[in-house]
């Protein structure tokens, strides 16, 4: 995880997105959703990754989730139960992920994400953020590199105390 909190800066403004829920991505969509759907299709197989409907999204919205036995991350790694990522559905290919704090931090300083609506409201620990929708083959990959280390997060041990 540690190469991605160097991540290159993202080309361009930051997408508008909404300051309500549903949290969306407003503008700077990709003519369609191929970029995520190789995101899901990569992020799919690896080990004890189920994929499915969100159980915290809008309807559409495609989750990725860990199987009951290698869900060992801290709580702050998921978004709901063994939800680690969703991408959402309705012409918004912006997804929900939870990163580590310094990887989150990298993500919103280079410009790849936002923290989602609800850290705001103090209703989500500040690893949750939205990524915004890759407009091309390079930006997919640098959104994958970020939903596999939120995989890797989710498959971390609790620290003990």
């Amino acid at each position: 995880m540690a190469r991605q909190v160097n991540l290159p800066k993202r080309a361009g403004r930051r997408p508008s997105t909404s300051n309500e829920i549903p949290h969306r991505q407003l503008d700077q969509q990709p003519d369609d959703g191929r970029h995520v759907d190789a995101i899901l299709a990569a992020a799919m197989t690896r080990p004890a990754v189920l994929g499915g409907p969100s159980s915290i999204s809008v309807e559409g919205a495609h989750a990725l989730r860990l199987d009951e036995g290698r869900a060992a991350g801290p709580k702050e790694a998921f978004m709901v139960d063994r939800e680690f990522c969703h991408v959402h559905a309705e012409g918004d290919c912006s997804l929900h992920a939870a990163l580590p704090l310094p990887l989150a931090a990298a993500a919103v300083s280079e410009g790849w994400a936002e923290p989602h609506f609800f850290v705001h409201t103090g209703r989500a620990p500040a690893t949750i953020v939205m990524l915004y929708a890759p407009r091309d083959e390079y930006e997919g990959e640098v959104v994958l590199g970020l939903v596999r280390a939120s995989y890797e997060f989710a498959l971390l041990p609790e620290p003990t105390p």
